[in-house]
């Protein structure tokens, strides 16, 4: 018979590849008299044998056989990746203590949100109208803390009525999970449909629940969800249950609020869930609250297919661009050789969400999003609606997933229905598509020509005044660099030889406007678009407002009255003022340049 136990877990123990120790997050494997017995546990590995539990420290776990003498269990992770990890520092975390986390998350969500309530004594979450569910089927999920906005942000009208948490990566407690069953019950739901993600600890947990909520005749169902496409050969535990158990609640909630019955919503959500694959990629690792990181990925170094509490993956590779990486996800997904594929030819449609793992930035969330939507609509594949944001997260984890739902018109129907819960979307009821007609850009008014050229005296001064500036600029690249080393970044000579090569190209390309309000509009232009930085825009400013006064005038009178407009345009959006050493100092002359007031002559006595 296969021995399994649960115990907690603070060891280490010499790694046979290379000198250093392994972590303290690993699972003991007890030999047994036929076997092994490997459980696919919540937080598990898995290797090419099979699961191995693989857990924060001090996390009840339950442990199958150690090989003597054979060293670790052979995983796509290298033993040396492992045991390296255990040398890094504890990840930072935002929190009051380790042990209470995972409390506080769901409290401050509670706070803040006045549709929610907390089952006393209990780390659940409700509706707080539950009065609304009478005559109607409540829909219960959870599982470990961590994954936010996972569960408790799906709890609304349309979506969850409640949410039974665990600590952080480990499975709620059964008396919890029958508490909230009783909770729903007595507010008069016609049935309870447990939501659980194939992890087996999540299984046995809601599972014992349902059995005893069964046998005080509550009217319990169960659907597990698993949805990861990552494994090319089939797991006897099944399919992890990933970020597309969002969907499930999704779809389910809508059939609840429509009155749908219990065993309606069970046959639609789990033909739904069969419908739907998921896969993640990561560019680094997770750390439980008051440990260290789960494993290790070198700088130029992406893993496929791991899991939302740092699970081995299919395979690392190279840092690849958005595009590539996103390609090599779909390939694999739909992989005829994978056995848990998504079936997806030309002519589907499906719902694709792009789900943030936690700490990718939602800038390259943005370019993977438009890689996904190009990629499937390369296959053939409509992309009936596009989710993108954190649904399922793992916690600091900065990677991305990519699910997909095969959808009809029904599904796509209780996708787009109606939910307060607030982690849901506000999904436009249209698909993606990667070109969309754009806004038509206004065109510039064409300035008044002038009848001034550049053939005249005016334009042949100019000229001369131009050439004289930028040789000059030139001359002294190396020495404003050297000057600008000393407070800046040592630009300063490049951005303004590059300014000044611009202007020479220009001149000699047409003569300049003799025109003065032309000349300085036209310079303007050309700083913005050759120069580059703040320096061309506060130039371009200086040389737009400058160039107002001069429309009708060209006297000297008026010249002063330009620059005065440069100035102040420039010390308006720039914020500098006369005495802050900028370029507004070196533009006014004497004292008042350098923000002093000068002290008026005092008064002789007549003679």
């Amino acid at each position: 018979m296969g021995l399994s136990l649960s115990l907690w877990v603070d060891l280490a123990l010499p790694c046979p590849s290379c000198p250093s120790r392994l972590p303290a997050e690993f699972g003991l494997r007890l030999k047994a008299a036929r076997g092994i017995r490997r459980h696919h546990g919540q937080g598990s590995r898995p290797s090419r044998r099979g699961f191995a539990p693989c857990l924060p420290p001090r996390l009840p776990v339950t442990f199958a056989a150690w090989p003597s003498r054979r060293g670790l269990s052979p995983s796509s992770r290298s033993c040396s990746a492992r045991a390296h990890a255990a040398h890094m520092e504890v990840s930072k975390k935002l929190v009051n203590s380790v042990a209470s986390c995972a409390d506080d998350a769901l409290a401050g969500l509670v706070a803040c949100n006045p549709g929610i309530r907390l089952l006393q004594g209990h780390r659940v979450a409700l509706r707080a109208d539950l009065e609304g569910i009478r005559g109607r089927v409540a829909l219960l999920s959870g599982g470990g803390s961590g994954h936010e906005p996972a569960h408790a942000g799906y709890i609304g009208k349309g979506m969850l009525t409640g949410v039974v948490a665990g600590a952080v990566f480990a499975s709620p407690a059964v008396g919890s999970i029958l508490a909230a069953i009783r909770a729903v019950t007595r507010a008069g739901a016609a049935g309870t449909l447990l939501i659980v993600k194939n992890y087996t600890g999540d299984r046995l947990n809601f599972g014992l629940a349902l059995e005893r909520a069964r046998a005080e005749g509550a009217a319990v169902q169960m659907v597990v969800v698993g949805d990861d496409s990552a494994f090319a050969a089939p797991k006897k535990a099944g399919r992890r249950g990933l970020c597309g158990t969002v969907l499930v609640h999704k779809v389910a909630g809508a059939l609840a609020e429509a009155g749908a019955s219990l065993n309606e919503i069970v046959k639609t959500v789990s033909a739904a869930a069969k419908a739907m694959g998921t896969l993640g990629l990561s560019l680094s690792p997770c750390s439980v609250p008051g440990s260290k990181p789960t494993f290790q990925l070198a700088h130029d170094e992406m893993e496929l297919g791991l899991g939302i509490h740092g699970e081995a993956g299919v395979r690392r590779m190279k840092v690849v661009s958005a595009d590539e990486a996103v390609e090599t996800m779909l390939t694999h997904m739909t992989d005829p050789s994978n056995a848990s594929r998504l079936p997806l030819s030309p002519g589907s449609s499906v719902v694709l969400v792009v789900n943030n793992l936690g700490g990718l930035s939602y800038l390259e969330l943005g370019i993977v999003a438009g890689a996904a939507v190009r990629s499937l609509e390369s296959r053939g594949v409509h992309v009936a609606r596009a989710l993108v944001g954190s649904f399922m997260t793992a916690l600091e984890m900065a990677g991305v997933s990519l699910t997909l739902m095969l959808v009809d018109e029904e599904l796509l129907r209780l996708i787009d229905a109606k939910t307060t819960a607030m982690a849901w979307p506000n999904l436009a009821a249209a698909p993606a598509m990667s070109r969309r007609e754009e806004v038509p850009a206004p065109k510039e008014e064409a300035e008044t020509v002038q009848p001034a050229t550049g053939t005249g005296p005016g334009g042949q001064r100019a000229q001369l005044v131009l050439e004289r500036v930028c040789s000059t600029l030139l001359a002294l690249e190396d020495e404003l660099n050297e000057l600008d080393r000393a407070a800046g970044d040592g630009d300063c000579g490049h951005t303004h030889a590059r300014a000044a090569r611009a202007i020479q190209e220009w001149v000699r390309a047409r003569p300049p406007p003799a025109a003065p309000a032309q000349l300085l509009s036209a310079l303007a232009d050309l700083l913005l678009q050759e120069m580059g930085g703040s320096s061309g825009v506060l130039y371009g400013l200086f040389l737009t407002a400058a160039a107002q006064p001069l429309h009708r005038r060209g006297d000297l009178p008026a010249w002063a009255d330009a620059t005065d407009a440069g100035i102040e345009a420039v010390r308006r959006y720039g914020g500098a003022a006369p005495g802050d050493r900028t370029m507004v100092s070196a533009a006014i002359p004497g004292p008042a340049g350098r923000g002093v007031t000068p002290r008026p002559e005092p008064r002789r006595p007549p003679a």
